[in-house]
Parts: structure tokens; C-alpha cells; sequence
């Protein structure tokens, strides 16, 4: 039957690598089908009959010749950021005057080599990588919809200068960085451009010269195959996406001579090798004992475990303040007490405590004194029954508020006791 299963989904994947992206190769083959027009006007089948296959089909040669079958049909296997040239950029840089940058003049001494050497590998096939001006030109005038009549905002230009900045950033220069750490008095212009995210990006295009046979060279027939942008997250965007099990994607010429063209894009990255695995499984051993080793020195060797079948009671207080005392200077003297039946606390353990004298100031129709002084203690409850009624008491917590006045008197002002919650609460004591 006819080959009728293309591959219509042209949006971006994207991916995540540890490996390193030089490592990263493309399998990218094109292959021309027919003229578009036999395609639209194809007579129906006869019943019983197969239709041509599309995958197979070649045109037939013609009484002024044929195409030769490489100009048909083109496989190549592409690395990272690899530069194949275009027969344009052959014709281009082969003339010394058109070359106006150090790249341009690169580029010639390469193709010169390629000349000398038997000419490109390639033949429709090429690609651009992050340094062309092509790439710059791309995603600096990229459009998001179909509308002629498009206007770029304002996340749309800054994300498109991203690139561009990271290429003109300047580093340390005799010891000084030139950019400022601190700008005091910055604009509105700076703000907004960096309140952009600026995630450094890599880009490459994998493009096909469609071109008639021997009329290579022309921009007019140049088409994207692929576009790959890699971060410095180790992020991958592959727009198309890799073929993988899909079908082929299909590109169908513009003129008076139309014609479809397949091609198809594969992940054939070499698999690590089992000794780099195998060091790489070590590295990461030894990292990860690196870590635990740094982990366990911050919590160090004093760490002190509770006893099996014991309750450990950590409490955190803080006495906050008094109010409605008819003197002044007051201060507050509290104490723990714990149940004596299955109830302990350490040796060095302090059980009570007093606030400092504090002097009281008017709060509405009252006079409060602001202690805000925290204590903290601990207990056990060791007992061999762990059920919940094996609890009969609860520590329980006794203040007394006193008072100094002139002549270096004490006074008791009032006392109260309150069991500990066992949750989070503020409590408040009605003074006796």
C-alpha cells in the first residue's frame, strides 16, 4: 500500500543530559519522493491493485538525462556544533572580498582545505552552528504566530538577546571585574532587563538545500530540518523531535516545480563504554561518601539517643509578661515539678527560674510588666508499659509573681500552677 503515515507533530521535545553535549550525534537522512504534482493528481488504483509505494518510488530517467542517485538520496551522521558547509557558503568564501570577520576568514581557510583535500563530505545536507550570523538573525526575528503583521514583545526581544549578551560579557581583566556589583542609582531600561531570566544557550540548525538538480546554492531553497538549543543546565530542545518510531517528516517545495521530500532524525549517540560506567559509577561512590561523611560531621558524635521505651520531654517557654498588679518592680519565680513515679530529668538540669525585675508601663486601664524571659528543660518517663494510660501525671509548672519596692522589700503578689500542655499553647494564670 501507499506510504500514507508522516509524521505531522513539528513541535519541540525537550531533554536532560548528564553526559556532556560534544558527545551528542544525529543520524539525518533526506530523501527526495516525486514531484508534489504526481502526488495531487494521481489517477485512482485499480481495484485489486496496490498503490505505488512512496518509500521505494523513483522517477523514471528522462530523454535529457536523469538525476544521479546521490543527488537523490543523502544520509550523514552529525556531531555537536559541527560545521558542514552549504554549497552557498562554498561559493561565498572562496571569493577572498567577502570575507569581513575572522570567522568569514576561517571558514575560507577550511573550505580551501576541503578543496584540496576532495571537496565536502556533503552534499544537501548542512548545518549552522551558535557562531553564524544566520543564528542570530533566526532567533532575533523568530515569530510566535502566522500574522504578518506580528509585533514582537517585550519578553520576546530580551529573550532573544539572551544569547547575545552571554557572547558579549566580559570577564576578569587584571584582577578587576568590570562589570559593577552594585548599581545605585539604575535606570528603568536596567531593571526591566534584569528582572529576564538570562540562562546561557547554545544553538544549532541542521538545514537541507532543496535546490533543483545542479542549481545548488541558492538561499531561496535552504529549509530547517532541525534546530537543537542546549543550556548550561544540560537541557536539550530538539524542534522537530527525534523520529524514533514515527514517521518520516515531510517538507513539500514551493514554485512552478514542486516536489516532497522525506527525511527522518535519529539519536545515535555512542553508548558509554562498561569501564566508563564503571568509573563513573565510582566517581559517584566516592562522592556520595564524600557527602554522608560532610553530613555526619555537622551533626557530630555527642548526639545523645533517646532509650528504648523512654518519652523524652523537651519544653521550650518563655514568660511573657504580668498585668494587674497594684505594685511595681515586679519579677517571677517559677519552678517544675515532676510526678516522682516513673519521672526523671538530667543531673545539671535546672528546674526553676527567675525572670529579672521589670517595671511596669500603662496599657489602657492596666499596668503590665514586659518580661519576655525564656526558659527551657527537659525530662524522661521511663516505663515498661507504653500504652496511653500509662501516664497518670503530667509535670506540672507553679509561678509566683513578687515584687521590690523602696526599702528593698520582697512581696508575694500572687502565685498559680498549670499543668504542661502536651501541644503548643500560651496559657494564662489567674493570679491568687
Amino acid at each position: 500500500m501507499a506510504e500514507t503515515v508522516w509524521s505531522t507533530d513539528t513541535g519541540e521535545a525537550v531533554y536532560r543530559s548528564r553526559d556532556p553535549v560534544r558527545n551528542l550525534r544525529l543520524r539525518v537522512h533526506l530523501q527526495r519522493i516525486t514531484s508534489s504534482n504526481f502526488l495531487h493528481y494521481q489517477p485512482a488504483a485499480e481495484l485489486g491493485k496496490d498503490l505505488i509505494d512512496l518509500a521505494t518510488f523513483r522517477p523514471q530517467p528522462t530523454a535529457s538525462g536523469h538525476r544521479p542517485e546521490e543527488d537523490e538520496e543523502e544520509e550523514i551522521v552529525i556531531g555537536w556544533q559541527e560545521k558542514l558547509f552549504s554549497q552557498f557558503e562554498v561559493d561565498l568564501y572562496q571569493n577572498e572580498t567577502a570575507c569581513q570577520s575572522p570567522l568569514d576568514y576561517q571558514y575560507r581557510q577550511e573550505i580551501l582545505k576541503l578543496e584540496n583535500s576532495g571537496g565536502k563530505k556533503n552534499r544537501r545536507i548542512f548545518t549552522y552552528t551558535d557562531s553564524d550570523r544566520y543564528t542570530n538573525l533566526e532567533e532575533h526575528c523568530q515569530r510566535m504566530t502566522t500574522a504578518a503583521s506580528e509585533v514582537p514583545s517585550f519578553l520576546v526581544e530580551r529573550m532573544a538577546n539572551v544569547r547575545r549578551r552571554r557572547q558579549d560579557r566580559r570577564g576578569m581583566e587584571g584582577g578587576i571585574l568590570k562589570s559593577r556589583i552594585v548599581t545605585w542609582e539604575p535606570s528603568e531600561e536596567f531593571v526591566r532587563n534584569n528582572h529576564v531570566i538570562n540562562t546561557p544557550l547554545q544553538t544549532m540548525h541542521i538545514m537541507a538545500d532543496l535546490g533543483p538538480y545542479k542549481k545548488l546554492g541558492y538561499k531561496k531553497y535552504e529549509h530547517v530540518l532541525c534546530t537543537l538549543k542546549v543550556d548550561s543546565n544540560g537541557v536539550i530542545t530538539v524542534k522537530p523531535d527525534f523520529t524514533g518510531l514515527k514517521g518520516p517528516y515531510r517538507i513539500e517545495t514551493e514554485g512552478e516545480k514542486q516536489e516532497l521530500w522525506k527525511y527522518t532524525i535519529d539519536n545515535v549517540s555512542p553508548h558509554a563504554q562498561p569501564e566508563e560506567e564503571e568509573r563513573e559509577r565510582r566517581v559517584f561512590k566516592d562522592l556520595y561518601g564524600r557527602h554522608k561523611e560532610y553530613l555526619s560531621s555537622l551533626v557530630g558524635t555527642d548526639f545523645e539517643m533517646t532509650v528504648p521505651g523512654a518519652l523524652r520531654l523537651f519544653v521550650n517557654g518563655e514568660v511573657v509578661s504580668a498585668q494587674g498588679y497594684e505594685y511595681d518592680n515586679l519579677y517571677v519565680h517559677f519552678f517544675v515539678e515532676l510526678p516522682t513515679a516513673h519521672w526523671s530529668s538530667p543531673a545539671f538540669q535546672q528546674l526553676s527560674g527567675v525572670t529579672q525585675t521589670c517595671t511596669t508601663k500603662s496599657l489602657a486601664m492596666d499596668k503590665v510588666a514586659h518580661f519576655s524571659y525564656p526558659f527551657t528543660f527537659e525530662a524522661f518517663f521511663l516505663h515498661e508499659d507504653e500504652s496511653s494510660d500509662a501516664l497518670p501525671e503530667w509535670p506540672v509548672l507553679y509561678c509566683e509573681v513578687l515584687s521590690l519596692d523602696f526599702w528593698q522589700r520582697y512581696r508575694v503578689e500572687g502565685y498559680g500552677a498549670v499543668v504542661l500542655p502536651a501541644t503548643p499553647a500560651t496559657m494564662t494564670w489567674p493570679w491568687h
